[in-house]
């Protein structure tokens, strides 16, 4: 098979290029056990040398809305009053528990994207 660890950017892209070349093996074949191998290899490394950060909470929420076709106004029920909604999406006060539970269980927006670091404006 030919298979070894990914070390470095080079090893990398030529896996790539092979897992290019095996999409869609048959699996349980030769072929396919060697594109699950890869694909195994390829994410660990990603993950170690390629990570990627869960968005900003505030673009998450912005995002939601977006997609939900929602207002400021229909966050009020999830956040509070329409200030408190306009100090949250204009990076003025952080998101409180309570508000995140509310988004994550209303609004299905992920946890890990919630309870990110947001950058406040003095």
């Amino acid at each position: 098979m030919n298979i070894h660890p990914i070390k470095t950017e080079s090893d990398y892209e030529q896996a790539l290029s092979e897992v290019e070349k095996l999409w869609g093996s048959e699996e349980s074949s030769k072929k396919g056990d060697k594109l699950d191998v890869l694909i195994v290899l390829i994410e660990d490394y990603e993950n170690k040398h390629h990570p990627i950060d869960p968005p900003d909470p505030i673009d998450a929420i912005e995002f939601r809305m977006e997609q939900m076709n929602l207002s400021r106004k229909d966050l009020e029920k999830y956040i509070g009053p329409r200030g408190r909604v306009s100090e949250i999406l204009n990076r003025r006060r952080g998101l409180s528990i309570n508000m995140i539970r509310n988004l994550h269980s209303n609004l299905h927006i992920p946890l890990e994207s919630l309870i990110g670091k947001v950058e406040q404006h003095a």
